[in-house]
């Protein structure tokens, strides 16, 4: 399972780019998983931030596109 540590002095998007595909299909859908529960309990005093949602997406375009370039 991905984790993010916000400790480590590598960044939210170098950490995506190292997760191979299976991890980050995992961490796209704990996402989705996390915003629909917050939204179903109403919790504003947890920070949700859609920054993590842009990124994986944006990750898994980038990789679905180099398969299609790909020899």
């Amino acid at each position: 399972m991905a984790q993010f540590s916000p400790t480590d002095n590598v960044t939210l998007e170098d950490q995506i780019k190292s997760l191979a595909n299976d991890e980050l299909l995992d961490f796209w859908e704990e996402t989705q998983f996390l915003a629909k529960m917050l939204n179903q309990e109403n919790q504003e005093e947890i920070p949700y931030n859609p920054e993590y949602e842009r990124l994986i997406l944006q990750e898994l375009q980038l990789r679905s596109c180099m398969k299609t370039l790909a020899p």
